[in-house]
């Protein structure tokens, strides 16, 4: 599934070729995606001009003086601008064709991505009303995380991937930045101190601004606006390494189970 930075690449890969663009028309081939796309959408959107295009969390936001079209990749949803003209293929779904005469379009093959229309502020939409913060505003910080923590007995991985306290950090970058911080996933997140929290912010700021440089983490399915694959996974230190010498001590990573997702960390590195 496109995490963060994938998703930020795709915004930055197709913003140059939206933004200031009207849509001359918007073709829906499949409108059963993870949520029925709107009926209203192809209506209201057509004739509208991109004034931005924002990421919110995993939510791509193309803002217009209308409304907003908030899309979301789903487990294998794929954007690229293309020809207007470019003949569709297999899980082509929506075009949103621009007068510049190319078109975003909307491919997913597994069909749990959405793309929704929202009049009111998108901010207050039920998708993105409970979300936490960025992890690159100012409002995330170790003693943030701290006071989110106090009293909590949850494994301190699961407690940085819930989007409610901290949006983006997916299950490789939890692993990576936790591994960065010299803690171990297991960890209660109510016994990781002050000083942890501020290694651990400071991480998961570095591993996501790495990966977003690099284009994102491709596995199986991403690629990005202009159709580029990510290649941060030829950096991941612990993440999908199990019984591998630590590139920092030596040691075997360990591999275990934690929320049913697979979790990686150094029995010496971290503690």
């Amino acid at each position: 599934m496109p995490e963060l930075p994938e998703v930020e690449t795709v915004r930055r890969g197709i913003a140059p070729h939206v933004t200031g663009q009207r849509i001359v028309r918007v073709v829906v081939r499949q409108p059963r995606l993870r949520w029925p796309v709107p009926e209203e959408l192809a209506g209201e959107l057509a004739g509208q001009t991109v004034r931005r295009v924002d990421r919110r969390a995993k939510y791509l936001l193309l803002r217009t003086d209308a409304g907003v079209a908030l899309l979301h990749l789903g487990m294998s949803g794929r954007l690229r601008v293309l020809p207007a003209e470019t003949p569709p293929v297999k899980h082509d779904h929506v075009d949103l064709v621009l007068a510049s005469g190319q078109c975003l379009r909307f491919n997913d093959a597994r069909r749990f991505g959405a793309l929704l229309w929202v009049r009111e502020p998108a901010e207050r939409h039920r998708l993105l009303q409970a979300l936490g913060p960025e992890p690159f505003d100012a409002a995330f910080s170790g003693a943030y995380l701290r006071r989110q923590a106090q009293g909590r007995t949850a494994a301190v991985k699961s407690f940085i991937m819930d989007n409610r306290v901290v949006v983006g950090v997916g299950n490789i970058y939890a692993n990576e930045a936790l591994f960065a911080a010299g803690i171990r996933p297991l960890r209660p997140a109510g016994r990781v101190t002050q000083a942890e929290y501020d290694r651990l912010t400071a991480a998961i700021r570095e591993v996501l601004s790495e990966a977003i440089r690099q284009g994102g983490t491709t596995l199986r399915d991403f690629v990005g606006g202009q159709g580029e694959p990510g290649y941060f996974q030829q950096q991941l230190q612990v993440y999908g390494r199990p019984a591998l010498a630590c590139l920092h001590c030596g040691q075997p990573i360990q591999r275990c189970r934690i929320g049913q997702r697979s979790s990686y960390f150094c029995p010496n590195c971290q503690r």
